[in-house]
């Protein structure tokens, strides 16, 4: 007879149901698994006849032959190790092969039997609820799968544990979910001095979810505001905390199983490649973009990154999503996510002063900025000048509202779009809305459209760049409370759109 057990296969962030088909029959002894398995998984059954030998199960003198259905998928990682093992502890009757028929297990087995933690538990546990089959697992990871809540989720730290529980020995509870973390530490923006345009940026941006570039000389203060953003940001809704720690599972990043409610803010180094940034790797893992889904990519020193890394950027801004192509995997992870740059205007960084600016100046802020190319700098809903602090600036006190107030402001906005877009699938901000909806909620007053035309004729806006000024104009007069966008909003927006029409 064949013994059944389950796991799953990820595909980005989707887990799919994988059957682990175990059969000892008569025939030569071995131990083979089928079913493309990759080396990790070949090598399982080097760690299940260990882990069953700990246990005194002495290995049938027969053929063993496991398949992985379907067989045309490929199978990657380390946990498929507890299924394997699972099933053939059913093949051997004993566990009872109903009960394991319905359940749906993913770990790493220890030489000594011990389940280690593996990526992918809150997926898996999604799938496993869909399927109606309890979730086993190892108990670090229990706490992260147990968020699930229509799914049964036990965490054992053995294989041993498991088998007690099977026969009867011994039960093992319930898993229960893990603590909702309260993410990093949230600095004021009070401790920015001055900088009050670059901080009403901020406010915008977040309250839309605009992408926003920030250009300065050096210590001006662009990464310090970046850094601020977090706490101007509302918490994650249910649906957005669920989304983001799916992807962060799948990279292994969910400490003792804790879901954040607080946006993720992922700062890669500009040596950081394109496939860490978009994604990629032998399993075609999320990158930067992805798990910075739901929330903001700070890419500080914009101009250092290769132009091929940044170029890729263009697409996942508009579509909300990337497509990871490998010759072995073609997946597909969601990264609605808000890009805020910070760059030098020069190599030198002194531009503007002309005291400490190199002799190549003005041509080599031309030839720093050229790297990045219009279309990618199109994409940019908001472009601010950050003036270095004059010394006497850092003596004087706080100014301007605490991040507490802004993002209250900001949650206030949020809200009234949340209530705009409640029908709409899919979009949440002003930054997703495009096409007649956008003309429909953005639509400026007769002043207002004048002025739109007169700026887009001079300065010859692209289609794009009309688009996303109609976008921040409705975000400046959702924060103003009001419903109408008027002449004012599109001034403000359009200030913030046409810095670096002016100079060039």
């Amino acid at each position: 007879m064949v013994a059944h057990a389950y796991t799953v296969a990820f595909e980005g962030v989707e887990a799919r149901p994988v059957e682990v088909q175990c059969a000892v029959t008569a025939g030569v002894p071995g131990f083979a698994i089928v079913g493309l398995p990759d080396k990790a998984v070949s090598e399982a059954r080097e760690r299940v006849r260990a882990a069953l030998t700990t246990m005194a199960i002495a290995m049938p003198s027969k053929r063993i032959t496991v398949n992985l259905s379907p067989a045309d998928m490929p199978k990657e990682g380390s946990h498929f190790d507890l299924p394997i093992a699972l099933g053939l502890l059913a093949a051997l009757d004993i566990l009872p092969r109903d009960e394991i028929a319905q359940t749906m297990a993913l770990g790493e087995l220890a030489l000594d039997g011990t389940l280690i933690p593996v990526p992918g538990a809150l997926p898996a546990a999604m799938t496993a609820a869909e399927e109606e089959r309890t979730l086993l697992c190892p108990r670090a990871s229990g706490a992260e799968a147990a968020w699930v809540g229509n799914c049964r989720v036990l965490g054992a730290q053995s294989l041993v544990e498991l088998v007690r529980h099977y026969t009867g020995d011994a039960t093992i509870p319930p898993a229960e979910p893990g603590e909702l973390t309260s993410g990093p530490v949230r600095r004021d923006l009070r401790d920015v001095k001055g900088q009050e345009r670059a901080k009403r940026a901020l406010e915008i941006a977040a309250a839309g979810r605009h992408h926003l570039i920030l250009v300065g000389t050096p210590g001006s203060g662009k990464s310090m505001l970046a850094a601020r953003l977090p706490g101007l940001l509302p918490p994650l809704s249910a649906q957005e905390a669920l989304e983001t720690s799916m992807i962060h599972s799948l990279a292994g990043l969910l400490d003792e199983g804790g879901i954040s409610r607080s946006r993720p803010f992922r700062e890669p180094h500009h040596t950081a490649s394109m496939a860490a940034i978009i994604g990629g790797g032998r399993s075609a893992k999320p990158g930067e973009v992805s798990l910075a889904h739901n929330g903001v990519l700070f890419i500080d020193e914009f101009p250092e990154f290769p132009r091929t890394v940044l170029e890729t950027l263009r697409q996942p801004i508009e579509s909300g999503e990337v497509m990871v192509s490998r010759a072995n995997a073609h997946i597909t992870y969601p990264c609605r996510f808000m890009l805020v740059a910070a760059a030098n205007p020069c190599k030198c960084g002194y531009l503007t002063d002309a005291d400490r600016a190199c002799s190549r100046a003005p041509n080599c802020g031309e030839e720093y900025l050229g790297r990045i190319s219009g279309p990618l700098m199109d994409r940019f809903d908001l472009r601010v000048e950050v003036p270095p602090v004059a010394f006497t600036d850092l003596d004087l006190p706080a100014s301007g509202d605490a991040s507490a107030t802004v993002a209250a402001r900001v949650g206030a906005a949020r809200d009234r779009q949340a209530a705009r877009f409640s029908e709409q699938a899919g979009l949440r901000t002003n930054a997703d809305a495009e096409g007649q909806l956008l003309e429909e909620i953005a639509a400026p007053d007769a002043e207002g459209r004048e002025l739109l035309l007169r700026a887009a004729d001079r300065f010859g806006l692209s289609a794009r760049g009309y688009h996303r000024i109609l976008r921040v104009a409705r975000t400046i007069a959702d924060l103003a409370g009001e419903d109408a966008v008027r002449r004012p909003h599109v001034a403000e927006a359009l200030s913030y759109r046409l810095v670096a029409a002016k100079e060039s």
